[in-house]
């Protein structure tokens, strides 16, 4: 398996990247491509031991900034890292994509750039996800940040591309589907909400309806469908939220003699309460949609959050991911009434 990992993605790229990258390869038996500034590229390479390694360098003399455009400079920029890699998927030179780059500038290198590869037939936008860790193991939450403004068919199609996923990816075998909103009666919500379970309906795509800010960490739903505005604000304020009750326990083990005792006491289990809410551990957030495995990561990823996002790609290529997406895509679609294929 050959994964192409963006060198040039991460806010402290390359180190990171092209660390996480070898180590990914001495992990997993995988050969990883590095695309980005060669010469910086093999400054990192030359630090580390690569010794037995399935290790190759892919020229991209640019780069898409933080700070730019992201559609145009897909556009704009042929030679960009990301769009580089993305042409090598498109053209069947690698299995999957990696980048903790821009996540817009990954998607418009998807969609919009001499490298695209574009969305699976019948889908009308694509959706990144992530797996959310919660008292009972996970839930998979989509979309968080692809497309800040939906409409039902779109949430629609990211409830049928979820539940695929949970199902060969994730290895649950009836995933519970639900729509985040502001309450747990099926009525609630607002006009998105209520016209996404309509259309849910009449697909004949159960539900169990829907759950609130609170259940993402309950583990009441499997697969958990929203706009990219509320999943975007929802996943970070998780993410913020974990980070401060860490940062709390350890100030207060700290404070005084008997709090430092019963720290030592409790080192090892507050180690694996620290591992399941680590976000670095579950790897990159599928970009689920496009015709093709690309993993967007997070742009402070470090290198075992880059190692873990080659993890999920290479799942995600062994359960023939994008190919059940799109049998379930075009099963929906076959069934769907005349009316609710509006773009």
């Amino acid at each position: 398996m050959r994964i192409a990992l963006d060198a040039m993605g991460s806010d402290a790229y390359p180190q990171p990247d092209v660390e996480g990258g070898v180590r990914a390869a001495r992990r997993f038996g995988c050969e990883v491509v590095l695309v980005g500034r060669e010469e910086a590229i093999r400054a990192e390479l030359a630090k580390l031991n690569t010794a037995g390694l399935a290790l190759s360098v892919v020229h991209a003399g640019d780069m898409i900034e933080m700070g730019e455009h992201p559609s145009q400079a897909a556009r704009n920029k042929a030679d960009a890292s990301i769009v580089v890699a993305m042409g090598l998927l498109r053209d069947g030179k690698v299995d999957a994509v990696v980048s903790a780059g821009n996540s817009g500038g990954v998607l418009a290198a998807a969609l919009a750039s001499k490298g695209r590869i574009g969305r699976i037939e019948g889908i009308k936008r694509p959706a990144i996800s992530t797996v959310v860790p919660n008292i009972k193991g996970f839930s998979f939450v989509l979309d968080i940040g692809a497309n800040t403004d939906a409409r039902p068919e779109w949430l629609a199609q990211y409830a049928i591309m979820g539940r695929a996923y949970a199902r060969h990816v994730l290895g649950v075998a009836n995933p519970r589907v639900a729509l985040l909103s502001n309450g747990e009666e099926k009525l609630k919500g607002n006009q998105l909400v209520q016209d996404t379970h309509a259309l849910l309906d009449k697909l004949g795509i159960e539900t169990i309806g829907n759950v609130e800010g609170k259940d993402l960490a309950r583990g009441v739903a499997d697969v958990v469908v929203t706009d990219g505005f509320v999943g975007n604000v929802a996943i970070k304020t998780a993410e913020g939220v974990a980070g401060m009750l860490m940062t709390l326990i350890k100030q207060e083990l700290k404070s005084t003699p008997v709090s430092m005792l019963g720290g030592l006491l409790a080192k090892p289990a507050l180690k694996r309460v620290g591992k399941v809410l680590d976000y670095r551990e579950y790897g990159g957030a599928p970009l689920l949609g496009v015709n093709g495995v690309v993993i967007i990561g997070h742009g402070r990823s470090d290198a075992l959050a880059v190692e873990n996002m080659v993890r999920v790609a290479i799942e995600a290529v062994q359960n023939d991911l994008v190919a059940h997406v799109r049998e379930d895509v075009a099963a929906m679609l076959s069934d769907q009434p005349q009316g609710n294929t509006a773009a």
